[in-house]
């Protein structure tokens, strides 16, 4: 036997599945896409002896290995493929013992692929208190593979697991498909085995049924089409899925038994409240108001900290390092750049973990439930759902979340919209806007204003998508075949170890992912703030020799050469050029930079102010980012520059525009075409652009 197995985990979704991976691999998981397609690879390794490791995939969750989405579809193309890094040596399939019936759906598939499988009963924990009863051995004789019962958010009965996956010719059991084919058409099957000897009848029919011939060979790809019949491949899948529970029902009548009323009892309870046509969207709207309050009362502390510590760690490189090209870029372009980012992620943490508890607790699904008249109203389904609140953390994942929906209409309607709802990434130019602008105070005795401040944003967000989805559903014409189904998974306390990876995980992904654009962007913006055309190198001559400035302090001098400097560099120029089209919307030529930046990701537009800032500012001026926009000053009217009106300007601006590159192109990739991310693109800036230039205008 090798050194590591190859272990493939399958499951219906909610079966803990995940939370079983997590388990067994800890920290020592990677995520990466699998060849050709944007869908995650979820992979760890895990010690199960002295000398046995297994390298182990969190394959999808399915229903079934009869794929309807391009999530599921990966399962089928990972145990069919011919690669062999890609076949498992062993499956574990992962069932829930509360809904274990319909989960042996999908292990009654795979088992007759005839590779090695383990199953692993999940939550046993809770078998006393549901009222089960089930006896591993029987279920293990009856179903041909070895049964462990464990509960991943417990870590009970973890160490049988591994114990059976290194006991892997244990679980060798040979395709029994012969069973079920009999009883559909045995002549078909008989004949379909004919077209391959590489494959098994069962392994063809999965290939023939959903146009997967990849791994067959051209005479073999001729010989399978003779068996292309819709109407009989239809006829015969019904057939097989009503043969294989009938035997799934025959082996759990012998093994299986629960008391119905106490497995739902107090789910029906929360059920009522969580669903109801009122007091769900209640409770709903005000987890909402607890979240948002939170990501501003939570997370003040931490941020101050990072802000004073970067100010500090730039003013320290100052002192420290001889002056120099390199201890400009260093304190003026890199250090900024990076804090404004890094300031931010108590905001985007404590976020994840809200919707880490939500997806853990299976109210999640209960939302989805919820919302689905309504979305219905305005050409999406309650999956649609899921993409709209995951595009509070990201977009792009988001629009990758479509691809469970089976409507292509409302999957290219959820695609479109799902940029407009509040990214995280917006996030830190939210609340540096909404800090300098909204007043930290109390209303209602209860609710902090700028908390509340955010939360219109979010719904704003979420009301300008549905809004915008209900144009596009009545202007596409493409036709609409449409079923909602969505499963209801028991209650649970979330698990610490989850949620706290899935926090890490997501988080270390934006920063490390911003970090890299806003680092490179700093560096370029530094050095065209720092550099320009002759004049830009004759300005403290200039001024040294104006009359005007002769009584001013050394202090003033220096302060009013590095703002001219500026004016006159590369960025300068650049932003100067721009400022008659942004004026209109209370903004200035910095402001302007800070725009074209933030074309490439949103959140760039804070580290770009801090650049810009940090480049103008005196040598011995080491205030933070918030401090130096707060004293910004307009020179034509003498007020502050960041007033209430030019901050609600840029709000609405960043609210609607579509500012993120890698989300244009994973459009474009989910879409196959440049049509749907170029009409985001011009559609959404001109929605921003009009929307601040109405707000500023009426505000001023």
């Amino acid at each position: 036997m090798a050194n590591t197995l190859q272990v493939a985990l399958i499951g219906n979704p909610n079966t803990g599945k995940t939370s079983l991976f997590n388990q067994l691999t800890g920290l020592n998981q990677k995520v990466g896409n699998y060849p050709g397609v944007t869908v995650d690879k979820k992979q760890g390794t895990c010690r199960l002896t002295a000398d046995l490791t297994a390298t182990i995939t969190d394959l999808p969750g399915t229903y079934s290995i009869n794929p309807t989405s391009i999530d599921e579809s990966i399962v089928l193309k990972t145990l069919l493929s011919q690669e062999e890094s890609e076949v498992p040596d062993v499956i574990v399939a992962v069932v829930d013992v509360v809904n274990i019936k319909r989960n042996l759906l999908l292990f009654s598939q795979v088992r007759d692929l005839g590779i090695p499988m383990i199953l692993a009963v999940n939550m046993a924990d809770q078998m006393e208190q549901k009222g089960i009863v089930l006896n591993t051995e029987a279920l293990s004789d009856d179903l041909g593979v070895p049964v462990v019962l464990i509960s991943a958010r417990k870590r009970l009965g973890l160490g049988e697991l591994k114990k059976a996956i290194a006991n892997v010719e244990q679980a060798q059991e040979a395709a029994s498909f012969e069973t079920i084919s009999s009883k559909v058409d045995t002549a078909y099957f008989e004949e379909l085995a004919q077209v391959s000897t590489r494959f098994t009848a069962y392994e063809l029919w999965l290939m023939l049924t959903k146009g997967y011939l990849s791994p067959l060979s051209d005479e073999e790809k001729v010989n399978l089409s003779a068996f292309n019949d819709v109407s009989k491949q239809k006829k015969y899948q019904h057939k097989e899925t009503i043969y294989r529970y009938q035997e799934i029902n025959a082996v759990l009548k012998k093994s299986y038994e629960m008391d119905a009323a106490k497995a739902t009892g107090m789910r029906a309870k929360l059920d009522a409240v969580f669903t109801h046509k009122i007091f769900g969207y209640l409770f709903f709207f005000g987890l909402l108001l607890v979240i948002f309050q939170s990501i501003f009362n939570w997370a003040s502390v931490p941020m101050d900290w990072i802000d004073a510590a970067f100010a500090s760690l730039a003013e320290q490189a100052k002192s420290a390092l001889p002056e120099g090209k390199f201890t400009d870029l260093l304190t003026d372009g890199i250090i900024p750049g990076i804090g404004g980012v890094v300031i931010f992620i108590p905001q985007i943490a404590i976020l994840f973990l809200f919707i880490a508890l939500l997806e853990e607790s299976g109210y999640m699904s209960r939302v989805v439930f919820l919302m689905d008249k309504i979305m219905r109203r305005f050409g999406m389904s309650g999956k649609s759902v899921i993409p709209l609140i995951s595009g509070t953390a990201c977009a792009i994942p988001a629009i990758m979340a479509t691809r469970t929906i089976s409507s292509w209409k409302e999957r290219l309607i959820t695609i479109m919209v799902t940029p407009l709802t509040t990214c995280s990434a917006r996030l830190p130019v939210y609340a540096i806007i909404i800090a300098l602008v909204i007043p930290d105070k109390t209303v209602f005795g209860v609710f902090n204003l700028q908390g509340l401040s955010l939360l219109v944003l979010y719904v704003l967000g979420f009301g300008t998508a549905v809004l915008a989805a209900y144009i596009l559903h009545k202007t596409l014409k493409i036709r609409n075949n449409s079923f909602f189904v969505v499963e209801m998974p028991d209650y649970k306390i979330p698990s610490v170890k989850n949620v706290g990876l899935d926090v890490l995980e997501k988080t270390k992904a934006f920063v490390f992912d911003a970090g890299k654009i806003i680092l490179s962007i700093s560096i370029i913006l530094w050095f065209l703030a720092s550099h320009g055309p002759s004049s830009y190198d004759s300005v403290e001559a200039d001024l040294a020799t104006n009359p005007t400035y002769a009584n001013l302090s050394k202090e003033e001098f220096s302060q009013k050469v590095a703002s001219l400097k500026l004016e006159k560099s590369y960025v300068g120029i650049m932003g100067k050029t721009i400022e008659p089209v942004v004026a209109p919307l209370g903004y200035d030529w910095k402001m302007g930079i800070g725009l074209i930046a933030s074309f490439a990701a949103r959140e760039v537009f804070v580290g770009t102010l801090a650049t810009i800032y940090s480049v103008e500012a005196d040598d011995e001026d080491t205030s933070t980012i918030r401090e130096k926009m707060a004293a910004e000053v307009n020179e034509q009217t003498g007020a502050k520059r960041f007033n209430f009106a030019t901050g609600i300007s840029l709000l609405l601006f960043y609210a609607f525009a579509m500012q993120c590159m890698a989300t244009l192109a994973i459009v474009k990739r989910e879409t196959k075409s440049w049509k749907w991310p170029m009409i985001q693109l011009v559609g959404m800036g001109l929605l921003a652009y009009v929307s601040a230039l109405i707000s500023y205008q009426i505000l001023r």
